[in-house]
């Protein structure tokens, strides 16, 4: 992922992920701090049809959705997978899971030993089949996951 590519991908996440706006601004941020660990899919105009956006990140800890990072920005012993879209025209053909194996090796090489998410829109079941399980949460981080909706769910998949 590039900088020039955050344009689509704020448009392409507005897009899947209505209920959870960012700005763009939000994007860059983490793409400063993810570096090799934010990738896209692009389609065969070369425009964006699919994105993931990680980050290093505290095991247990829960990034604030539209905000800045706070202290803990780059200090931590898992990676953060953030967010993870892919086209509706592109879905179904394994992209999602080519990019996690891509995220799953990039956190091996890091020494990091688990990739977390926080599962929003009722996707916990897709999660589960790529080998994520809940993961309990400090209680008060309960109000942060509360944030990202009802269904949410923290997810950890060791690597």
């Amino acid at each position: 992922m590039r900088s020039e590519d955050l344009p689509a991908i704020h448009h392409l996440a507005r897009a899947l992920f209505p209920d959870h706006p960012e700005d763009v601004a939000r994007f860059a941020e983490r793409l400063a701090l993810g570096g090799d660990l934010c990738l896209t899919l692009a389609g065969a105009e070369g425009d964006i049809s699919g994105y993931a956006i990680a980050y290093p990140w505290p095991l247990g800890r829960i990034p604030s959705l539209n905000r800045p990072l706070d202290g803990l920005r780059g200090a931590g012993d898992a990676i953060y997978l953030h967010d993870l879209g892919v086209h509706p025209d592109r879905s179904g053909a394994g992209h999602a899971r080519a990019g996690l194996a891509l995220l799953v090796g990039r956190s091996r090489m890091m020494g990091m030993g688990a990739i977390a998410l926080v599962a929003v829109n009722a996707s916990a079941d897709f999660w589960r089949a790529r080998g994520f399980t809940n993961a309990d949460v400090d209680p008060a981080l309960a109000e942060k996951l509360a944030s990202y909706g009802a269904d949410a769910r923290y997810m950890v998949m060791p690597v």
